[in-house]
């Protein structure tokens, strides 16, 4: 690559020790020498250790996974991350997200999602799959929550676009994956669904390639289809797999089925055929007619997935859980760790100068706040973390305030369980209690003063009038809409001036009826909603003169006036919407009366389109 990281040795040069030959005759015993042999001594074992450290936490972040579950509405991806957390071990039962036991899936908390079996927040967990961890985000599907999706992706290394082997590619699957491609992820594609009636997992792979213009090809082959789908034949290792147990958990490896072998050797070569496009190494083999290995051929998906230039597909049914613990080797194998992918902040010192980040926890402490919630303890702020180490208790900067901030509390999160952690390293998503941020800022330890780009916000497409019933619940309706506005940015709250409405506005109709049900429910508020009122306004066509006489008797002096004049129509295309133009001669209405009679015209005005008004 024309780019290379810092290595983290340089860091360490200020450790480097001073290099002495020293002869056994000419040692200089006095005390300034022994110290400065101590000193280098001690130098040399600080290298040491510090160069221990640096390769310990190389070979961690190298274990280290960072992946986003997306795509089309209802296509499997929190039963697929249910299957997930309980072949890893995370949870010790399996709930379906519209279960009959009434738990549903660990990662729909919100009771409006078990409700609707749908996902509404992203939710975010990690696990541990053959000593790699993988920290998991699992988005919505639905395209009125798709800043849910936005920002996961802003943050991940990679993500598993989930297909529904019926369905096909769908109008979801073609946003989510334009997102994807707006952040360079690397991905692989997971067919689900191949136990339904009309599984096609052949069509759908050719609708990725001619909709998405995915170069991709099938890394596995069904055993059957429907309700005869029983495993998968693994074309990498040439190995045919069965999911068996009460939940699929015990996984056995065997032969390739005799009756499977032409289609198997067929899907195996055009596997090889597609990566030799865009991997010169495997290029070279194939066009010398070498037999390629499985290590050989793993190595090169994995180079063209790193390089977004290929995209592996998988097969199965997480919802009778067959394909997925291969699906977890997958994104061990071919997904890239945090030091693969390649970062930069915008350094605010050097007019925005793009930074390469370096992705170790050496480096200055460099985080993004990429998602907030309002929890039981306060404001819950979602990290990621590029550079460097956060602790609890360590004092960090907001670069877009310029506030110094102290920790009191780190988490990470499974679901909407916390675990309680001392400190995080660069590559980990985490959230911090108690800290006053804004979605998008960028903190670091003060050393460097570095943003991170912001997310694309798509713009709301929807607005509604909302108010609350009750005029006692005010305090707490403002409350509840402050706090959505903050957590979601494509959720805009502004008031009529016009028509004095509060105008609640989003992506969709069900993106603000969800909210107006939050509100009752999280708020204890019933609220109004309607469409928002327009005014209609008139306006004159032709000159018309008037002449008003008032006359108003109440006791005292009472009342008189009279107004003379005429009005018509401005020029079409005229910059201004009133013109007012004095036209009495001499005294005969007091000067200071002038100003008030002008304004009386300007408030009835409002209503109309532009007009020149004339005071005779």
């Amino acid at each position: 690559m024309a780019m290379t990281r810092r290595s983290a040795s340089h860091l360490l040069s200020a450790f480097r020790p001073f290099s002495l030959l020293l002869q056994p005759h000419l040692v200089d015993s006095s005390p300034a020498a022994a110290s400065a042999r101590r000193a280098m001594s001690s130098a040399s074992a600080l290298r040491a250790r510090d160069e221990k450290d640096v390769a310990r936490w190389r070979e961690s972040m190298g274990r280290m996974r960072n992946i986003g579950i997306s795509a089309h509405i209802d296509s499997g991806k929190t039963t697929l991350t249910e299957r997930v957390l309980y072949y890893t071990g995370r949870i010790h039962e399996i709930h379906e997200v519209r279960g009959r036991d009434g738990v549903g899936a660990k990662m729909d908390s919100m009771d409006l999602e078990r409700e609707k079996g749908i996902t509404i927040q992203s939710a975010a967990t990690y696990c541990t799959w053959k000593d790699y961890q993988i920290n998991i985000i699992d988005t919505p599907g639905h395209v009125d929550f798709t800043i849910e999706v936005e920002r996961a992706l802003r943050v991940l290394d990679g993500a598993i676009l989930v297909l529904c082997s019926v369905g096909g590619v769908q109008s979801q699957s073609i946003t989510v994956d334009r997102q994807m491609r707006r952040y360079e992820i690397p991905r692989v594609a997971f067919i689900n669904k191949l136990d339904r009636m009309g599984a096609d997992p052949w069509k759908v792979l050719n609708q990725a390639r001619s909709k998405l213009r995915h170069h991709n090809a099938a890394v596995q082959v069904p055993i059957g289809l429907e309700e005869e789908f029983e495993g998968l034949v693994d074309l990498v290792e040439m190995k045919a797999y069965k999911f068996e147990g009460s939940s699929g958990q015990n996984v056995t490896a065997s032969d390739v089925p005799l009756n499977m072998e032409d289609l198997v050797t067929e899907k195996r070569r055009e596997l090889i055929e597609v990566v030799s496009e865009v991997d010169d190494q495997l290029a070279e083999a194939f066009l010398n007619d070498e037999p390629i290995t499985a290590n050989q051929l793993k190595a090169a998906i994995r180079r063209a997935t790193v390089a977004r230039k290929f995209i592996p597909v998988y097969m199965g049914s997480a919802f009778k859980n067959k394909g997925v613990q291969p699906l977890l080797d997958g994104v061990l194998d071919y997904l890239p760790c945090p030091l693969e992918v390649y970062n930069y902040a915008l350094d605010q010192n050097k007019s925005e100068e793009k930074v390469l980040l370096a992705g170790t926890p050496a480096e200055p402490l460099v985080a993004l706040a990429f998602k907030l919630e309002e929890g039981r303890f306060g404001q819950l702020t979602y990290l990621r973390i590029y550079d460097g180490v956060i602790r609890k208790g360590d004092f960090i900067y907001n670069v877009n305030t310029g506030k110094k901030i102290k920790v009191p509390r780190l988490v990470r999160m499974h679901s909407n369980e916390m675990e309680d952690i001392q400190e995080a390293y660069a590559g980990q998503i985490v959230a911090v209690f108690g800290v006053d941020c804004a979605s998008g800022d960028t903190f670091t330890d003060g050393t460097v003063k570095y943003t991170m780009t912001s997310m694309n916000v798509p713009e709301p497409v929807m607005s509604l009038a909302v108010s609350p019933i009750s005029k006692d619940s005010g305090g707490q309706f403002s409350k509840a809409l402050n706090r959505f506005q903050k957590e979601d940015p494509t959720f805009r709250v502004g008031l009529d001036a016009e028509s004095g409405q509060t105008i609640i506005s989003g992506m969709g109709e069900l993106h603000l009826d969800i909210y107006v049900e939050r509100i009752k429910r999280e708020y204890k508020v019933d609220a109004k909603v309607g469409k928002p009122r327009v005014n209609f306004r008139e306006t004159i066509t032709q000159r018309a003169e008037f002449d008003y006489l008032h006359k108003k008797q109440s006791g005292g002096q009472g009342q008189y006036g009279r107004v003379c004049g005429y009005i018509e129509p401005l020029p079409s295309g005229s910059d201004g919407k009133f013109e007012f133009d004095n036209m009495i001669i001499g005294q005969a209405i007091p000067s200071n009366f002038i100003p008030a009679i002008e304004k009386g015209f300007k408030e009835a005005c409002n209503s109309w389109i532009p007009v020149n008004l004339l005071l005779s």
